[in-house]
């Protein structure tokens, strides 16, 4: 998956349960952001473990679930919340390896109102 630099990137704070598929995290995605999930954007979720991240977006045709796995190392992820934050093109791809873009970097967070 190439993320698109143009797209906006929200991640759920927290941890989502990773069972859920495209239509369990559309429903999550909307119930806090009513205008999302289909406006293009890319959401992120990570599970309790930190081993698994998902990214769900509308390709404008359909919805696309992409997924990572860690096999030895965890995703740094914050565990408290279950708002939707936005996080920068730049960030998104550093977490994506693995590096804490909330405790190193102090990336810029967008609260969203839900």
């Amino acid at each position: 998956m190439e993320l698109n630099k143009n797209k906006r990137v929200f991640v759920r704070l927290g941890f989502t349960d990773m069972r859920k598929q495209i239509n369990g995290l559309a429903a999550i995605v909307q119930s806090i952001k009513p205008d999302g999930p289909f406006d293009g954007s890319y959401f992120v979720f990570c599970g309790k473990t930190k081993r698994v991240l998902k990214v769900l977006y509308w390709d404008t045709t359909g919805f696309c679930l992409w997924q990572k796995r860690l096999e030895r190392e965890s995703f740094p992820w914050p565990r408290e919340g279950d708002a939707i934050d936005e996080i920068t093109f730049q960030n998104i791809k550093l977490l994506i390896r693995g590096i804490d873009v909330w405790k190193e970097h102090k990336p810029v967070h967008l609260k969203i109102a839900g």
